[in-house]
């Protein structure tokens, strides 16, 4: 069994946190750090429990230096995750390959994900597997995963087959040339494409036990008692894998004080997660800056660069290195020349950016408005607005 996460330098502290649990649990599984950045000094390959460092230079992407450009950091790491797929079939030829975000650990053993991959080729996690019946959650929970993808490409598995590795090509190339988050215009990353994946692959299952990718976006229909961190049960079945998504935003915090509170051994669970990311390394290294976060003169890259640069094919053309800072010939050059005397197009990016979020806010509020638990509440007098 072969395992790998996708991370830039800063994530590595977390990354160590997933692969010693994962060794904890499976001594002899095989684990790859997929690196999106510079290899930092501080990271020794032997002395970790990566069995391997796969850099983005050794991946088979077309105009690479252009292609990571386009990306923010979020969307890099996840646009490479079809690649890093395909990487490790070429390097290992594994019979089984499982993909897990870097700020999820596992608590359990993992045999009942490889014994179905001895039956299906591809296996796959809803955000949600119950519906809510809170108009608060539905719209936290329910609406989010409509704008975000239905299953949590947190994780993702697939068995070296005809049919898995034609889902990892196929989800490779979509991610390719669209891994951005532009929920808008039907685009989250790399999870809105695997919407599509029940219909174009029959051998593929959807997992929907508890014990699967616990997270704050479903806690409403999850019980979790016991201990931390091996005696867990969730719905009173030994919980398997736990994601902290959203951990360094606040996020998770904030939505585990609205739908974790019936389960306080969360917030031991939460404080446990902290010392181990603190044990290794995340004071010191969980601010490193990514090398592609700036071009090579140290300036910030905006995300204006990356949207004007994205949008405009002939620049990829003309500026192959983006990154680049050159006295004469460079894209930084050509953007300070082209918009020395105007702000048009940056106003206008950010005017974009907020109408995007205007409608989609809007949006829900209409979804809100439309459904029959509003129109209820309204009849009651509880709904004013």
């Amino acid at each position: 069994m072969h395992i790998f996460t996708s991370v830039t330098a800063n994530y590595v502290p977390k990354a160590r946190v997933l692969a010693k649990s994962v060794k904890k649990h499976h001594p002899k599984a095989q684990f790859h750090l997929l690196l999106s950045d510079k290899q930092p000094e501080w990271l020794h390959e032997k002395s970790e429990h990566f069995d391997s460092i796969i850099n983005i230079d050794e991946l088979s992407i077309p105009n690479k230096q252009a292609w990571i450009f386009k990306h923010r950091l979020v969307e890099l790491c996840t646009a490479v995750k079809g690649f890093g797929f395909q990487e490790i079939i070429k390097r290992h030829n594994p019979d089984k390959i499982i993909y897990l975000d870097p700020d999820i650990t596992v608590m359990s053993r993992l045999d009942s994900i490889t014994e179905r991959l001895d039956k299906f080729s591809i296996l796959l996690t809803p955000h949600q597997t119950e519906p809510d019946t809170d108009l608060r959650a539905i719209v936290d929970n329910e609406i989010c995963s409509l704008k975000h993808g239905i299953y949590n490409l947190g994780f993702v598995a697939i068995r070296n087959s005809d049919e898995g590795r034609r889902f990892a090509d196929w989800w490779a190339k979509r991610l390719e040339h669209f891994c951005f988050d532009d929920i808008p215009n039907g685009l989250f990353t790399d999870q809105r494409w695997c919407d599509l994946a029940p219909s174009f692959f029959e051998d593929l299952l959807i997992m929907r036990e508890p014990i699967y990718n616990v997270c704050t976006w479903n806690l409403t229909q999850r019980k979790v008692t016991g201990k931390v961190p091996d005696g867990l049960l969730i719905n009173g079945q030994p919980l398997c894998f736990y994601h902290f998504s959203g951990f360094d935003s606040g996020a998770q915090k904030m939505m585990l004080d609205l739908y974790g509170k019936d389960s306080p051994v969360l917030y031991e669970l939460r404080d446990w997660y902290i010392n181990e990311c603190s044990v290794m390394g995340q004071d010191q290294y969980g601010t490193t800056p990514c090398m592609y976060d700036c071009f090579s003169d140290g300036t910030k890259i905006s995300k204006s660069h990356r949207y004007i640069y994205r949008k405009d094919p002939a620049l990829a053309t003309k500026f192959p290195d983006p990154f680049k800072v050159s006295v004469t010939d460079s894209f930084l050059n050509w953007y300070k020349n082209t918009y020395k005397d105007s702000n048009i197009i940056l106003d206008n990016i950010e005017y974009h950016e907020l109408l995007n979020l205007y409608m989609a806010v809007l949006n829900d509020v209409t979804l809100i408005r439309n459904s029959k638990s509003y129109k209820i509440l309204k009849a009651l007098g509880i709904m004013h607005v």
